[in-house]
């Protein structure tokens, strides 16, 4: 029978055994029990510890704890004999662990799993270690649920950089763009009138993002400039900050103009008194501060966005109209935001709010979903020498991936038909333009699937010359470049090309004309294979010191507003895996 005195022996012969085992170790020792299992159990069957077995059990240092979870039988052996207390044991374990910033792992499962699952754990662990990390750095890394191969090639990127995309020339219009006249408008969104009674539609609407470069320029201001020495009008002056000046100048035309003034004089009652300076610093320190709205932490969607006559909207409630009048069919529609896990009861609250509304005045139901940006498609952070970068508490910090992350989002999604459109992307008093405009992207797409099923549904049976038709329609409608060596090949290797070529998910992007903005344009573009194809393309990704490739980005045309429409389903009707048409080459670092 066990007793106190047995504590302090047991963890004396648990430590020479460790020791002793040192010897003959290869490459790891594992151990079945250690002091500080000594120590809790000295704690929960005698209400005491011996000094110098706490001491030496919080000192001790393991490269990773298994936590085993209690979802397997219950065993009785000659100490085991508590088998209802196993709850409040292995919380008081855990909470050991974490009081005392241990690194642990829960292992859940039947033996199997368990053993199978540790072997791969224990294996990332030695990467993981010869990456440079600590055991608690890799614990962070395994409960983000980033792959560790990813985080070795995230730091492989910012080592090496990322390949630059090569341009071979500019999309313009009869060459990759498309320019619809005012009845080709009106036929093309007729055209998916006529035909989307047949399909599932849905809005995705990329959502999660702060609103912190919006106001990156106030935060810089707030920052740097020192109200009792300096002027506004000669920072202004001094850091040349035209955003700035716009922004005073036109202060009291924002839709939170109202709610920002009428919070400042209950904060200072005295605030009609204040110099012009003053009110407009606390206006932008109220603005952006925690205690209050807190805007360049917030997720743009739920911001005062538009003032109308008699409210003020936010995007998602312009999203929602815009939703009701384009991605309807049947009287209902389908929209679906991805959001931050923390934000999306302030989404729902707005949807709540207005959705009634939305229904009464377009006659049509609203149905809403979320999805968050799944936390394995972070990017680790680096400082400017590439190491990686940690918190004030020492962590590892991660960063939201771009919106080539939210790939897995849009793959989840169930339906033949997806409009995707930004949050902030939406456009005041022009309703029935837009609807006309997203719908005959919508009928350009609905289009070009029909004649592609077409094509794949009766390609087995395709001659020659039918061949030669579907190569002139993939060039002419889809903007592929075929292979120069195609006619040489066997007509089974030509369908097979074909097949390939056509069975793949279709997107079509709105385009408007280039005026200057930051962001992507269409290009064609010459891939590692020497492949050309029509891409998106953003500044980061080019050499600009390049002047061949420079003088393409100067001769673009248009700009790429994040406004597509895209089909998620093959002829036979199955879903496409999305992933399997990323080109995990293309990137670029911020």
């Amino acid at each position: 029978i066990c007793d106190i005195d047995d504590m302090l022996p047991i963890a004396y012969g648990q430590t020479k055994l460790e020791n002793d085992a040192l010897s003959t170790a290869n490459k790891f020792i594992f151990c079945d029990t250690n002091l500080l299992v000594t120590k809790v159990f000295s704690e929960v069957y005698y209400n005491f510890c011996e000094p110098k077995l706490e001491k030496a059990a919080l000192e001790h240092e393991y490269d990773l704890f298994f936590l085993t979870d209690i979802d397997v039988p219950w065993e009785k052996d000659d100490l085991r004999d508590k088998p209802e207390g196993r709850e409040s044991v292995f919380a008081i374990f855990k909470q050991t662990l974490i009081d005392n910033n241990k690194p642990f792992i829960t292992l859940s499962g039947d033996k199997n799993l368990r053993l199978n699952k540790s072997i791969a754990i224990i294996n990332d662990l030695e990467k993981a270690k010869k990456m440079g990390f600590s055991s608690l750095d890799f614990v962070q890394i395994y409960e983000h649920g980033i792959p560790l191969e990813n985080i070795q090639n995230q730091l492989d990127y910012f080592k090496n950089g990322i390949s630059k995309t090569v341009l071979v020339s500019t999309a313009k219009v009869s060459n990759g763009i498309l320019k619809l006249s005012e009845d080709d408008f009106q036929q093309k969104a007729n055209f998916f009138d006529a035909n989307k009674s047949t399909l599932k539609l849905k809005k995705f609407v990329p959502a999660s993002g702060a609103a912190s470069r919006m106001f990156k320029f106030l935060n810089t201001f707030l920052n740097e400039f020192d109200i009792e020495n300096e002027s506004i009008n000669a920072y202004i002056n001094r850091k040349k900050d035209s955003e700035l000046s716009i922004f005073i100048v036109g202060l009291e035309k924002f839709p939170f103009f109202k709610a920002v003034e009428k919070k400042l004089k209950e904060v200072f009652p005295n605030f009609d008194d204040l110099e012009r300076d003053y009110k407009n610093y606390y206006f932008i320190k109220l603005l952006l501060s925690s205690d209050y709205f807190d805007f360049a932490n917030k997720p743009k969607g739920v911001l005062p966005f538009h003032k109308y006559k008699n409210h003020i909207a936010t995007a998602i409630e312009e999203h929602l109209f815009e939703c009701a009048h384009y991605s309807s069919s049947n009287g209902s529609s389908h929209l679906h935001f991805t959001v931050s896990e923390a934000h999306q009861n302030q989404f729902e609250n707005i949807v709540n709010a207005v959705k009634s509304r939305v229904e009464k005045e377009s006659g049509t139901t609203i149905n809403s979903s979320y999805s968050f940006q799944n936390k394995s498609t972070d990017t680790i952070a680096v400082d400017l020498n590439n190491n990686p970068f940690r918190d004030e508490n020492g962590e590892l910090v991660f960063r939201p991936g771009g919106h080539g992350a939210l790939i897995e989002n849009l793959n989840n999604l169930e339906a033949d038909i997806v409009f995707i459109k930004n949050i902030d992307n939406v456009i005041q008093n022009h309703i029935e333009s837009i609807a006309l405009y997203k719908k005959a992207l919508a009928g350009i797409l609905v289009e070009l699937q029909q004649q592609v099923f077409k094509y794949l549904n009766e390609i087995d049976k395709a001659k020659e010359n039918q061949l030669d038709e579907i190569i002139a329609f993939a060039k002419s409608n889809l903007n592929i470049e075929i292979l120069e060596d195609f006619q040489k090949y066997s007509l089974e290797n030509k369908i097979n090309y074909i097949k390939t070529t056509l069975n793949r998910p279709i997107r079509v992007c709105g385009m408007v004309k280039n005026e200057g903005e930051t962001g992507g344009g269409p290009f064609w573009v010459r891939d590692s294979n020497g492949t050309v194809s029509l891409q998106i393309v953003e500044t980061s990704q080019l050499d600009l010191a390049n002047v061949n490739q420079a003088k393409i980005l100067a001769d673009s045309t248009h700009f790429n507003p994040v406004d597509l429409v895209c089909c998620l389903r093959s002829h036979r009707n199955e879903k496409f895996d999305l992933a399997q048409f990323v080109d995990h080459n293309s990137g670029f670092i911020v």
